[in-house]
């Protein structure tokens, strides 16, 4: 299997999950919409969800560096940076994104912005530090390629639909402990069937979004190391920056799980590693890039 092979499969993959996440979301409107008698509870969630994605969209490349505690690079003071991402910005036929620095010594690195137009990498100072310059350039490409794919938008979609999930299904679950919805005199053999099947899933449901969140996000990190490789045309670099990426361990200061889904590695170090981990195992993405 090839780099341009591993892409078109992780694409397909994603856009499959992303529909079976909408399919979820409109299922448990319906069940509502039944389970209380009011058909506009559907419209109001998709309503509350549109806003929610548009202040994502607008405002989240702002609200993400600010989280992480990232200032604006000069020039003059990160040349080297600045020339590497001009660079692959032309390779990779896209505006150049602003740098922005992270004041940690945890290596780490995240690109944000709804579009290439509108984009900005953020590296910390623990990444400049630890890097040699071709390895560098392998964590630019691959976060130029999260740009470049429109990873970020996906994702925000993603995790504000993760969220009203998780908020619908808490609701509902507190609703039940102080009645209300359908009566059950008036329940068919057929609504006692929809009540079940409808109440699992809102029980389930924000396990099962958070796994396609993460499915999502970790196919995102092997797409991204795929096309960051095809813009440097070295995929040792990077495969070597991950590791010593990797071999660090630490937490950043300012980690957090609203933005951790964003960097090139889990920002909480290596005793994060669990079935909810953002980030694929970084052993296998190493394998894939030398292979």
């Amino acid at each position: 299997m090839t780099l341009y092979t591993h892409q078109s499969q992780n694409v397909r993959k994603t856009w499959f999950l992303m529909m079976v996440f909408f399919v979820l979301v409109i299922g448990i409107g319906f069940f509502l919409s039944y389970y209380y008698q009011m058909p506009e509870i559907l419209i109001i969630a998709v309503v509350i969800s549109f806003i929610q994605v548009g202040v994502s969209y607008w405002k989240g490349d702002k609200i993400a560096l600010k989280a992480t505690g990232a200032k604006e690079a000069s020039r003059d003071a990160y040349f080297d940076l600045y020339t590497l991402t001009e660079n692959l910005a032309i390779t990779a036929g896209i505006p150049n994104p602003k740098v922005y620095v992270i004041e940690d010594q945890v290596p780490n690195a995240f690109a944000t912005g709804r579009d290439p137009e509108h984009s900005s990498i953020a590296v910390t100072t623990g990444l400049l530090a630890l890097l040699e310059k071709n390895e560098l350039e392998g964590v630019l490409a691959h976060e130029m390629a999260h740009i470049g794919n429109r990873d970020v938008l996906v994702m925000t979609v993603v995790v504000v639909l993760v969220g009203i999930l998780a908020l619908i299904s808490d609701i509902f679950i507190r609703s039940m402990f102080y009645g209300g919805g359908r009566s059950r005199d008036n329940n068919s053999k057929g609504g006692g069937a929809l009540m079940i099947v409808g109440l699992v899933l809102l029980v389930l449901s924000p396990i099962i979004g958070a796994l396609i969140k993460l499915s999502i996000s970790r196919k995102r990190e092997y797409l991204a190391d795929a096309t960051g490789s095809l813009l440097t045309r070295y995929p040792e670099g990077l495969a070597s920056a991950l590791e010593k990426i990797s071999s660090h361990g630490g937490r950043m200061k300012k980690a957090s799980n609203a933005t951790a889904h964003l960097f090139i590695s889990n920002p909480f170090g290596k005793k994060a590693k669990s079935l909810f981990s953002t980030h694929p195992p970084v052993e296998e993405r190493i394998k894939r890039l030398r292979n």
